[in-house]
C-alpha cells in the first residue's frame, strides 16, 4: 500500500502552470513534500513560495524534460534534498495546432521529444529512486486524446497515445518483476489551463481553445492526488473523457465522420481571439505562472462521473495484482532484472 501523503516525497514535472501547478499546490496542501520541476524559473519560484507561505514544503528544480541528463539531475536533487522519492508525476506538455501538412518536421519532433520522450526520461530517472525507497508510484497525465484522435492536434495526440503505451508496457514489466511500483495513467478531457495560450498556432492567425465541455485544472489535480495514495490503472477525468474512450471502442468510423464536420472538429478548437504569435514550444515563457487559462465559456469545477466511476478499481487490475503476488514466490534472481538485484 502507498504511504499517506503526509509521508511522501512527490516529484511533479511540469509544475509551473496549469494542471502541474494545481497538482503541486494540492499535494502540498495534503502534507506531501513536493519537488517542483519545469523550465520556467520565475514560475517555479512563485509556486514554491505559495506552498511555503501556506505552511508546506517544496523544492524548485529548473528542468528541461527534453534533456535526459537534466531529468536525471532532477531525480538526484530530490533524493539529495529529501532523502527519497515516493511518487513521480509526469505532466510536462507542449502543443502545436494545425493541419498535418502545415506543421513542420521540427515542430513534430519537438512535441514528441517533450511530451513523450520527456516521460521516458522521467520514468528512467524515477525507477532506481523508487526501488531504493522500497516502492512507490509513477503517474502520467496522458489525455482523452491518448485514446481518440482529433483533427488539428496530430503531434500532441500522437505524443499522448505514446505516453499511454509507455505506461501500459511499464505496468506489465513492473508487475512481472513485483517491483511494488504502481503505474497510473490519467486521461483528462478538455481543461482550462494556459496550455492553449502557450501553444503554437497554425490556425490562420487564430488562437486555439479547448473544445467543450471544459473542466477546471483542480479536477485533474484532485485525481492525481487521489492516485498518489490509491493507484489505479487508468482514470478518465470528466464524463467527456469516458465518452471519447467509449466512442473509439464502439464506433470509431462514425466518430471519424463526426469530427470530420468542420464545425465539430476544427471549429470547436478555434478561438475568436487572434493569435499573439507567442508560444513556449522552444523556450519557456516568462512570468509568475498560473493555474487557469482564459477560457471565456463555462468551466466545470467538479466531475461526479470521475468521483463515482472513474476512480473505481477495475476487475483486471485485481488480476494484475494477483500476477504480481505470484511473482513474489519465485526466486529473486528470476523476478528481478540484473540492474535491480539487491546488493550484497
Amino acid at each position: 500500500m502507498p504511504k499517506p501523503l503526509t509521508e511522501q516525497v512527490v516529484v511533479v514535472v511540469g509544475a509551473s502552470s496549469g494542471i502541474g501547478r494545481a497538482t503541486a499546490l494540492a499535494l502540498a496542501a495534503r502534507g506531501a513534500r513536493v519537488v517542483c520541476a519545469a523550465r520556467g524559473t520565475e514560475a517555479l519560484g512563485t509556486v514554491v513560495e505559495q506552498i511555503e507561505q501556506a505552511g508546506g514544503q517544496a523544492l524548485a528544480v529548473a528542468t528541461d524534460v527534453a534533456d535526459p541528463s537534466a531529468v536525471q539531475a532532477l531525480a538526484d536533487a530530490a533524493e539529495r534534498w529529501y532523502g527519497r522519492i515516493d511518487t513521480w508525476v509526469n505532466l510536462a506538455s507542449i502543443g502545436v495546432w494545425g493541419r498535418v501538412e502545415d506543421i513542420t518536421d521540427a515542430e513534430f519532433e519537438r512535441v514528441l521529444r517533450v511530451n513523450f520522450l520527456g516521460s521516458v526520461y522521467g520514468v528512467r530517472a524515477a525507477l532506481p529512486a523508487l526501488r531504493r525507497a522500497g516502492g512507490g508510484g509513477i503517474i502520467a497525465v496522458s489525455s482523452a486524446e491518448g485514446v481518440r484522435s482529433v483533427p488539428l492536434q496530430a503531434p500532441y495526440t500522437a505524443s499522448k497515445f505514446a505516453v499511454r503505451a509507455l505506461q501500459d508496457a511499464l505496468r506489465m514489466e513492473l508487475a512481472q518483476e513485483d517491483a511494488r511500483i504502481s503505474v497510473t495513467t490519467v486521461l483528462p478531457a478538455s481543461v482550462d489551463t494556459p496550455f492553449f495560450e502557450h501553444a503554437r498556432s497554425r490556425l490562420g492567425g487564430r488562437m486555439p481553445k479547448p473544445p467543450p465541455p471544459v473542466y477546471a485544472p483542480e479536477v485533474v489535480a484532485d485525481t492525481i492526488v487521489f492516485a498518489a495514495e490509491h493507484p489505479r490503472r487508468e482514470i478518465p477525468v470528466g464524463a467527456a473523457a469516458a465518452a471519447f474512450m467509449l466512442s473509439q471502442r464502439l464506433l470509431p468510423a462514425l466518430t471519424d465522420a463526426v469530427f470530420s464536420l468542420r464545425r465539430v472538429g476544427a471549429g470547436s478548437q478555434r478561438a475568436n481571439r487572434p493569435d499573439n504569435g507567442v508560444d513556449n514550444l522552444d523556450a519557456p515563457l516568462g512570468g509568475p505562472g498560473r493555474v487557469h487559462g482564459a477560457h471565456p465559456g463555462r468551466v466545470l469545477r467538479h466531475s461526479l462521473f470521475t468521483w463515482l466511476v472513474g476512480r473505481r478499481r477495475r476487475p483486471g487490475e485485481l488480476l494484475t495484482a494477483a500476477v504480481s503476488r505470484v511473482g513474489r514466490q519465485r526466486p529473486a534472481k528470476e523476478r528481478h532484472p540484473d540492474h535491480s538485484l539487491p546488493s550484497g
